[in-house]
């Protein structure tokens, strides 16, 4: 048995904070550099389109009430056009793509989550993840979500999986995807996660706890790690002290930045990093490395104990209702939805007009 060998690209990038059209924009050129040169998976962060809502950490929710508008306003539609773009581009340049935006619902104007997708290289969507537990101050911003996206895929260039920042705390997520074999483990993160006022006492250092996290991660799973974390730009930076607010700066300002980094089946640290400036970082993986740690530890394998442990994960999607019909659930169509059917159609004219 021989194991691929992939280049992967992680995004070290600033959204255009609140506009999705514009971020969106920015994520397919990020897209087109990485796969000219020679990434086969490309990763953004958490929450790229349209950026994450560090003003609900500098901010009492009374004060966020046109924040948290312009967040729905600019969230976007996992079958939605600008979806279609980014799957438009993968599809072009065969690669694979990891996304981090926040999503809107069809069935309300005000529920949205921190959702991941993956896409794959001949464009079709092949997980769609929203974060089951927001932290913090994500609370005051999105729902929680579900088990759906629990899944690892099983792709040409290995077995993918992804979670969402403080998902990479939960070993029992964690060990979802590890039970699935996965390979390459995907964790988004923000840029900044401010926790104390300035003097106030230690800050929380993300640089720190998403490397022990997603550290322990590969070491436990035997999986390369792609730690992607956001960046900030004086842009956003502007957009969130244009109050005058001289205290939120300098929160913004002394809390530790984020590093996109990658790791090797037994956590340690390989390829390319970034954490003070924006651009593309890039690592080669040889899946085969995840073979030997194996020998050692194989949490899903014989070092556990199943007859001690039974673990088991509900995967079914959420909705807010189950609509009966003569007292039975009614049933869905084998069709796609009309909306879902325009989503593949738009896809496919995009591919077309190229």
């Amino acid at each position: 048995m021989t194991l691929p060998i992939v280049k992967v690209a992680a995004a070290h990038a600033a959204p255009v904070y609140m506009d999705a059209a514009a971020t969106v924009a920015k994520a397919i050129s990020f897209i087109d550099e990485a796969a000219r040169n020679g990434a086969e998976l490309v990763v953004f962060p958490e929450s790229f389109i349209p950026g994450f809502p560090v003003w609900a950490a500098l901010w009492a929710p009374i004060y966020n009430h046109e924040w948290f508008q312009r967040m729905v306003t600019n969230s976007i539609r996992i079958d939605g056009p600008e979806m279609t773009q980014i799957r438009a581009a993968a599809r072009r340049h065969g690669v694979f793509v990891s996304i981090g935006f926040s999503e809107s619902s069809d069935v309300s104007v005000g529920c949205i989550w921190n959702t991941n997708a993956m896409i794959g290289d001949d464009g079709t969507l092949l997980n769609h993840h929203r974060k089951l537990v927001p932290t913090f101050y994500e609370k005051m911003v999105w729902a929680s979500g579900d088990g759906h996206g629990l899944r690892v895929n099983d792709t040409r260039i290995g077995k993918i999986g992804a979670l969402i920042c403080g998902e990479n705390t939960n070993p029992l997520a964690r060990y979802a995807l590890a039970a699935q074999g996965e390979q390459i483990h995907i964790s988004a993160w923000p840029a900044i996660w401010p926790t104390r006022l300035p003097g106030s006492g230690q800050n929380f250092d993300n640089l720190a706890a998403n490397r022990i996290r997603a550290g322990g991660h590969s070491f436990e799973a035997k999986a390369f790690g792609i730690l992607n974390a956001g960046f900030m730009d004086n842009a956003m930076i502007e957009a969130l002290c244009a109050s005058g607010d001289k205290q939120a700066r300098e929160v913004i300002e002394r809390t530790p930045r984020a590093a996109t980094q990658f790791l090797d089946p037994t956590g340690a640290v390989i390829g390319d990093m970034l954490q003070h400036d924006e651009g593309l970082a890039y690592a080669t993986f040889d899946l085969n490395a995840c073979i030997e740690p194996k020998q050692f530890h194989d949490i899903v394998g014989y070092y556990n104990r199943f007859d001690v442990f039974d673990v088991r994960i509900d995967r079914r999607r959420l909705t807010p209702a189950t609509f009966l019909s003569n007292g039975a659930p009614e049933t869905v169509a084998a069709r796609p939805a009309p909306r879902e059917a325009a989503s593949e159609a738009a896809f496919e004219y995009e591919e077309a007009i190229r």
